[in-house]
């Protein structure tokens, strides 16, 4: 047995290295296992960190071609460098696994290099060296889900990595999945010149999302020149020398067609990955969907083995298994580690941005639970208008009786920041009115909130 430790992570993922951070700043002695070359997981690697550079790339490429003129800024003939664009999308994905490296030697947590895989309660194997260790955590993530039919080879049909690594832009991009994933990397290229196509079973685009939301999202993406096929499958694809052929499907049935792609991205979702950890052989429950099985301690049903992220059930979002890594730190030392799930927003980076917290207007229906829908538009705000960016809207969700935020829905510029304040107003219980109140800068994008809860009681004073 080589060495022994208080706490065993296994997966340097968001969740799974702020675990191992939180649990050596608290004095336990902490190793964290990975399997790649570089920390960070996931979402650092080939998810969150590199899409995000991407997404920027593309935007400064689409302003340039297109809307610097307007600002009467003249810059004659653009042209694009593919691969100086993912050349700094490596740097940035460098500079931060860089910085988790440095902060676990700060914080004195050994990183474990390798396969880990659960031999025992209180032992983890690492590419067959055995460690001891008085408690575990899964934090192992997810993967691409797969499709029957339409086979990932990372080169013509790709997953979200491959589609990050596309060494030319592709005439046509075919996106199966009209979620998060495939409408940012279709904004990716589709800025740079492709023609985007997206294929979504269901009748509408980003499900889970406000409704009202998704369908204005919609038209917003359709006028960026993404065309969609909505209620429609992809039943089989056949790879070309020239591309690909897909068959597809009304989902409600109905006759096939062809479409052809040079490039197909696959994003139906992500399922728990937990390969190789040897769950079954030491008891470890998993639900229907092959997720860990926790209670509301993040135990699993064989003590002294944990699981967080995206690896359990719940939205699969990077800071959620940080909130969810920090407080399981926290309980294992016996403090009042806690998530509160009903405050976790969720983005969309494209452009604009959809950002969301707390409840739909389809679950409180659902619910039973009456409310009051305040509502404000970018076009009536003088900084989107001054930008240049006035598409969507602020949404805000209060209880009809107490005035109490019940959630909120963004589609607009810098959505993914302007929920922040939402969110921290509806952690403290705030109402309506105690946003209403709040003195916000002028001029700002966060102007929008504060009318949208004006408009909760009829009170907005610019629309």
């Amino acid at each position: 047995m080589s060495d022994s430790f208080d706490l065993i992570v296994i997966g340097s993922g968001p969740g799974g290295y702020v675990c191992a951070i939180r649990a050596a700043q608290l004095g336990l002695k902490v190793a964290c296992v990975e399997k790649r070359a570089t920390l960070g997981g996931t979402c650092l690697n080939v998810g969150c960190i590199p899409s995000k550079a991407l997404l920027q790339s593309s935007e400064n490429f689409e302003e340039a071609t297109h809307h610097f003129a307007e600002h009467g800024v003249m810059v004659g003939e653009v042209k694009l460098d593919l691969a100086r664009m993912q050349a700094r999308k490596a740097e940035v994905v460098t500079a931060n696994t860089k910085g988790v490296e440095f902060l676990f030697r700060k914080n004195k947590v050994t990183w474990l290099k390798g396969s880990g895989t659960i031999t025992a309660p209180g032992q983890v194997s690492v590419d067959g060296t055995a460690y001891a260790t008085k408690n575990i955590v899964i934090a192992t993530g997810s993967e691409s889900t797969p499709l029957p039919g339409v086979d990932v080879d990372e080169k013509q049909i790709v997953s979200s990595t491959g589609a990050l690594e596309l060494e030319r832009v592709p005439d046509h991009l075919v996106v199966i999945g009209g979620g998060v994933i495939g409408l940012e990397l279709g904004s990716v290229w589709s800025r740079l010149g492709s023609k985007v196509t997206v294929i979504e079973y269901l009748d509408r685009l980003i499900p889970g999302n406000d409704a009202e939301v998704a369908k204005q999202f919609e038209r917003v993406l359709a006028k960026q020149g993404f065309t969609f096929k909505l209620g429609s499958k992809v039943t089989g694809a056949v790879k070309t020398d020239a591309g690909v052929t897909l068959t597809v499907e009304p989902a409600k049935g109905g006759a096939a067609e062809p479409i052809e792609a040079d490039v197909v991205l696959l994003a139906i979702g992500r399922r728990a990955h937990t390969e190789g950890l040897g769950l079954a052989s030491v008891g470890v429950e998993t639900d229907n969907r092959g997720r860990v099985i926790t209670n509301g301690h993040f135990a699993t049903n064989v003590a002294g083995i944990y699981a967080i992220g995206d690896v359990i059930a719940g939205p699969m979002l990077a800071h959620k298994a940080e909130d969810e890594g920090v407080a399981l730190a926290e309980m294992l030392v016996g403090q009042a580690g806690h998530v509160n799930y009903g405050v976790i927003p969720g983005v969309i980076y494209t452009w604009p941005e959809v950002a969301s917290v707390g409840k739909t207007e389809e679950e409180l229906k659902a619910e039973g639970v009456a409310y009051n829908v305040g509502k404000f538009p970018f076009t009536a705000n003088g900084r989107a208008r001054a930008m240049g960016m006035t598409d969507g809207f602020v949404k805000m969700l209060a209880d009809k009786r107490t005035d109490r935020l019940l959630g909120a829905h963004i589609l607009g510029p810098d959505a993914g920041t302007l929920i922040a304040e939402i969110a921290t107003a509806m952690e403290f219980g705030a109402s309506a009115e105690d946003v209403a109140r709040i003195c916000h800068a002028h001029p700002t994008l966060s102007e929008t909130v504060k009318e949208a809860a004006l408009a909760v009681s009829g009170r907005a004073l610019h629309i």
